[in-house]
């Protein structure tokens, strides 16, 4: 790959299997470079492959979550083929017939649902002051009053007064989108009660929310009324899923006192209140993707799992909450992104390290692959297959690694390494096709990447290695310590056992965590040639009042700023900043709420000031996701920049 390739990508996602059984709608990212814009598109698959996949919508812009009506003959979508805003429509699936508008949001509409009776449509979107957005300029807006740590969030920009509600509207466009919910909470997810007289949805609406941040289930009635709390608070509930029998909610949530935590599937009784946990056994974070989805008694999951995420199912009906066994369904060196389970049919969109995402079938005999959209990339481009292996740290800790050679290498070359960190700490590394690993190999360099204790995916003791050692509970060693270690050895053992590898010629780079201990790793080791340290979370200290999640890196290092400034600091790599002598490379964006820029100038200010090879590049109109889910131009124009500078110093 070359960094023009990123027009190449594709990525499906979304998949939804209708009522009878026959047919799957999901939806088709792919990029459009000249119009520096993403399209997606909602395109129908037979479940029996019989026919060839065809698009369901023009996809002209952005055409998004396909939901099925209950009899099957209409489907509800999200699109935005207006210049401003989202738009939601319903279209029949057969015949003739044209798409029915049915409400207009100026916000993002990213949720929906059809009542039991296919009579409504429940959706989620924000709800603007339009006091202050109906202004064109800034200096004839009112001032924001903010009385809550979390008002502005990466991505969205403010969400304080732009709170997330829940809304209804007849499903034959007969009457104008209403308001279920009001106030200034948050409300997130929704499930109709098989009787359709409820919403379920979660929402953190106690006073103390942005401290504790805990989040409940909620009912509202699906008519309008007061919602009513289900839970008692103290849990992070979260995407609820209504049980066919109308008894239960399922839900997937974590602690919020001690993190990292792994997110578990529970199941709360409603007569009782009851909350059952039924993938502690499991020892892995069951947080990504979808909501979970009822079969009979069965509920259906993904998890990340060793740089995997497979798909699971447990009983929801365990016979005591210690029986309760998830059963691995879909395993493999495979990433299941999204997936949908309905009538007999499992339809799940999978990505591996030979191929980007692919909608899927569950057979008697394993998955069966229904889609070729990413075939001009795999068919034309040389993709580097990871090569894993083990590296010995700390403790006796085995890591997991992986390396790719560069493409095309020649035996008995040696060739420059890049080693790559990933975010969090608390996610890891995955075993798909990764445009940024690829990039570097097509460009000649070896890459090696790992997940680290710190990292998700291995048990939530693995994840608790970095909990400060100051924290009251389960204390670990701290940001910079077996990281550091852990990095540093797979480094040395990559080095002794692949001999493409030329131990002289070793940059490192990685973004937001990875980012962060970019920074420490020069500032403790000198034996990188070159480095990257991107939206970087440099300043521990100052992080903790700036970002868009302030304050919730506190319960991570088991004190705060206030209570401990030497502490946090300690912790923090820009601490480090006169030991650094490898020449930096610092990217950022200027609209990044997670690690602010201040992150980067600060670090950029303190080289600079030491006379020290550095460069600060920074993206305009771009957040924390600009790597991944910039503007496509954006994205090539970084990997040049990234080419050149490390040209530079390993070429």
């Amino acid at each position: 790959m070359t960094p023009d390739d990123v027009g190449l990508l594709v990525e499906v996602s979304d998949p939804r299997v209708s009522p009878d059984g026959t047919q799957i709608a999901y939806v088709v990212m792919t990029v459009d470079i000249e119009a520096n814009e993403y399209r997606t598109r909602i395109w129908m698959a037979s479940v029996d492959g019989a026919t060839a996949p065809r698009p369901f919508t023009a996809g002209t812009k952005r055409d998004k979550t396909p939901r099925w009506s209950p009899d099957g003959s209409m489907l509800a979508f999200v699109t935005h083929r207006e210049d401003a805003g989202s738009q939601l429509y319903a279209a029949p699936v057969l015949g003739g017939g044209e798409a029915v508008p049915l409400a207009t949001s100026k916000e993002e509409i990213d949720d929906l649902a059809w009542s039991p009776d296919g009579s409504v449509i429940a959706f989620g979107a924000r709800r603007r002051d339009e006091d202050r957005y109906g202004k064109d300029k800034p200096e004839d807006q009112p001032p924001r009053r903010i009385r809550n740590l979390f008002y502005r969030l990466d991505n969205v920009g403010w969400t304080i007064d732009r709170p997330r509600k829940l809304w209804t509207v007849a499903a034959d466009g007969s009457a104008r989108a209403e308001p279920l919910t009001d106030g200034d909470w948050g409300d997130s997810g929704l499930a109709w009660s098989p009787d359709g007289k409820w919403i379920a949805f979660a929402s953190a609406r106690h006073e103390s929310w942005d401290l504790d941040r805990a989040v409940d289930l909620w009912r509202v009635p699906s008519a309008g009324g007061k919602p009513e709390q289900l839970t008692e608070t103290g849990f992070g509930f979260g995407r609820p899923s209504w049980s066919p029998d109308g008894a239960d909610i399922a839900f997937v949530g974590s602690e919020s006192g001690v993190p990292p935590a792994n997110g578990q599937v529970g199941v709360l009784e409603i007569a009782t209140g009851d909350v059952t946990l039924l993938t502690t056994k499991l020892d892995r974070h069951c947080q990504p993707g979808r909501e979970v989805v009822w079969d009979g008694d069965w509920l259906w999951f993904t998890a990340e799992n060793e740089g995997n995420q497979p798909l699971y199912k447990v009983s929801a009906d365990p016979p005591s909450p210690a029986e309760a066994q998830p059963q691995l369904v879909v395993g493999g060196e495979r990433v299941i992104t999204a997936f949908d389970v309905a009538n007999g049919v499992v339809a799940f969109a999978s990505a591996d390290p030979a191929s980007q995402t692919e909608l899927y079938v569950l057979d008697g005999t394993g998955p069966r692959r229904l889609t070729n959209h990413g075939q001009r990339l795999t068919e034309t481009r040389q993709i580097v297959a990871p090569q894993a292996f083990t590296a010995r740290s700390s403790h006796r800790t085995k890591v997991p690694a992986w390396v790719m050679p560069p493409v095309n290498a020649k035996p008995g070359k040696r060739y420059p390494a890049l080693l790559n960190i990933h975010g969090g700490p608390f996610t890891q590394y995955a075993n798909k096709v990764f445009d940024e690993f690829q990039v570097y190999a097509g460009a000649g360099y070896a890459v090696i990447y790992c997940n680290p204790r710190g990292s998700s995916g291995y048990g939530e003791r693995w994840g608790r290695w970095l909990r400060g050692p100051k924290a009251k509970v389960e204390p670990g060693r701290g940001w910079g310590t077996v990281d550091f270690a852990d990095v540093m050895a797979v480094v040395d053992e990559a080095c002794a056992q692949f001999d493409f590898i030329d131990p002289e010629r070793l940059g490192v780079l990685g973004g937001s965590y990875g980012g962060y201990m970019t920074t420490w790793i020069v500032g403790h080791d000198d034996r990188f040639k070159a480095a990257c340290s991107e939206r970087a979370a440099n300043n521990l200290v100052a992080l903790e009042g700036v970002s868009d999640i302030a304050t919730v890196f506190r319960k991570y290092y088991g004190v705060s700023h206030l209570e401990d400034p030497a502490e946090i600091a300690r912790q923090s790599a820009s601490s480090y900043v006169s030991n650094i002598t490898t020449p930096m490379l610092l990217m950022h964006s200027e609209d990044d709420l997670r690690c602010p820029v201040g992150q980067a100038e600060e670090l950029f200010a303190g080289l600079r000031l030491l006379n020290r090879d550095v460069e600060l590049v920074r993206f305009p109109g771009e957040g924390h996701e600009m790597s991944r889910s910039g503007a496509p131009r954006h994205r090539i124009q970084r990997f040049e920049i990234l080419l050149e500078f490390f040209g530079n110093y390993l070429q």
